[in-house]
């Protein structure tokens, strides 16, 4: 850093050069392990995330750790077991950090302080059944992370379709800025929803089903395939994205 702005007081350097420079050496290295983005959220609206349940334990920690003493900003643990989450507390000990862990979400976000502020705007999420619960939460907090109020209505799918409507006006009476629709089966909910309103629909299949639905492949290809304009389809069981996808849409005003 020292040296980019030496360069750029000696006019080797304009300021928009020394700008790229400055946000490119953000990027931390730990240990070989993994380089992260600092000052993401300056970029983007939104902080670092780490994707936990690929990654070695010694591993996750030591970024953990690392990140901790560096950055300024929230990290987020996604896809976190209760078991991990339970030994990260074990092993960090006493610190002055928050750790604010969502068990149905399996989604950790250490602060190092709440911020209270009003909510920028509204998002709906909505899912088809109670079994898409965990990953309709996933999308949730990453919603209330970003600054958003999440108004949420579970298990409204197209089996009792006249559970839906009323839940889908009380959105809109409110205004809601997009709607996130997790479902299963064959997916067919985020069509439905899409049909009724005039703000984006972020799809999301999950992984609920069984015989050719197993594993939510028929659910992503039937919200690819949709005819109902307006809708955004993320991959299978992505929460976390559909969250991030519905904060872009509200901050791209």
């Amino acid at each position: 850093m020292k040296d980019i702005l030496e360069r750029l007081v000696s006019e080797e350097l304009d300021i928009a050069e020394a700008e790229k420079l400055l946000k490119a050496n953000n990027i931390l290295e730990f240990d070989d392990i993994a380089k992260f983005d600092i000052k993401r959220s300056e970029r983007t609206g939104f902080p670092e995330a780490i994707f936990s349940p690929s990654k070695d334990y010694e591993d996750l920690i030591t970024i953990i750790k690392n990140y901790l003493e560096k950055a300024e900003e929230d990290l987020i643990i996604t896809k976190l077991s209760p078991e991990r989450h339970e030994k990260i507390l074990k092993d960090l000990g006493k610190n002055p950090f928050i750790f604010d862990y969502n068990r149905k979400a399996q989604i950790l976000i250490i602060r190092k302080e709440i911020a209270k502020k009003d909510p920028i705007a509204k998002i709906g999420i909505i899912t088809a059944g109670t079994s898409d619960i965990n990953i309709a939460e996933e999308a949730r907090v990453i919603v209330e992370e970003g600054g958003c109020e999440a108004i949420t209505s579970y298990d409204i799918g197209v089996a009792g379709i006249h559970r839906l409507f009323p839940q889908i006006a009380h959105m809109v009476s409110e205004g809601v800025r997009a709607f996130i629709v997790c479902a299963g089966m064959e997916g067919a909910l985020p069509s439905v929803v899409a049909g009724l309103v005039d703000v984006p629909v972020i799809a999301v299949p999950t992984s609920v089903g069984y015989g050719v639905g197993e594993g939510g492949r028929v659910a992503l290809d039937a919200m690819l395939q949709s005819c109902a304009p307006g809708i955004a389809v993320v991959n299978i069981d992505n929460g976390f994205g559909a969250g991030v996808f519905a904060l872009t849409i509200v901050n791209s005003d």
